[in-house]
């Protein structure tokens, strides 16, 4: 189902300079720094990632996959070398631009769902639209109503998300990632708590969006076959791209 587009959410096919969505050079990041505990986690990462890019993040655990992915979600910030975001430079950016920049650009799909379950699957998915509003309106429910269908939930959209099954908890937290059309949608371990026929289904949601509304996937993930499936992998070991 096409999903329509309203005045609350940036247009698709937004306008990104170069293409380049995502860009860091040198980026580190150290934990700690200046007691007798600092370690440094990211050693001067050099990454780029252009509109519809598929891309898997792999490596052993404690590589520091997750501290990379933070950064690039702005939940955390480099503690050194440059970080773009649609053609911002980050770095320098205040707390609330931060926010800002997010809400608008970048979409999370995690390990665990992290739905409000007294909500309802349809509730959920307008919650990211609420930020800017205040408050609910038509156009919100209708973009809310067509990304429901979108990843088939179009008959559970008013249970309560505590009442769904795990693989429905997962679709219902996509639908909600892509609530305010983002131009990269980050996802760590979005399949880590899948059987694997609702991780391969959750996988397919993923490549659809990224080939029909052209976001850009970058996800965490350590299984092998489904990285496999993805247009790049990147290996990350020891706090450095392989």
């Amino acid at each position: 189902m096409p999903l329509s587009d309203t005045s609350e959410t940036p247009a698709l096919g937004r306008a990104i300079p170069g293409g380049v969505v995502v860009q860091l050079q040198g980026v580190r990041k150290t934990f700690n720094p200046g007691t007798a505990f600092e370690t440094e986690v990211l050693h001067g990462i050099d990454l780029a990632l252009v509109q519809r890019d598929f891309c898997a993040v792999m490596g052993p655990s404690g590589s520091g996959k997750s501290t990379l992915l933070n950064i690039v979600g702005l939940l955390d910030r480099p503690s050194a070398g440059t970080l773009h975001i649609c053609g911002e430079e980050t770095t320098r950016l205040k707390d609330r631009e931060l926010t800002r920049l997010r809400g608008h650009n970048i979409g999370f799909v995690f390990q665990y769902h992290h739905l409000i379950t007294a909500f309802t699957a349809l509730e959920n998915v307008m919650i990211p639209m609420l930020g800017e509003a205040g408050f609910p309106n038509a156009a919100m429910r209708t973009r809310a109503q067509a990304l429901i269908e979108s990843v088939g939930l179009g008959p559970w959209q008013n249970n309560m998300a505590g009442n769904l099954s795990g693989g429905q908890q997962q679709r219902v937290a996509i639908a909600r990632a892509l609530a305010m059309n983002p131009a990269i949608l980050l996802a760590d371990e979005p399949t880590g708590n899948l059987d694997s026929k609702s991780a391969d289904s959750v996988f397919a949601l993923l490549r659809q969006f990224n080939r029909e509304q052209g976001t850009t996937v970058l996800f965490v993930t350590h299984n092998a076959a489904l990285a496999q499936r993805c247009d790049k992998t990147i290996q990350v070991i020891d706090g450095q791209v392989a």
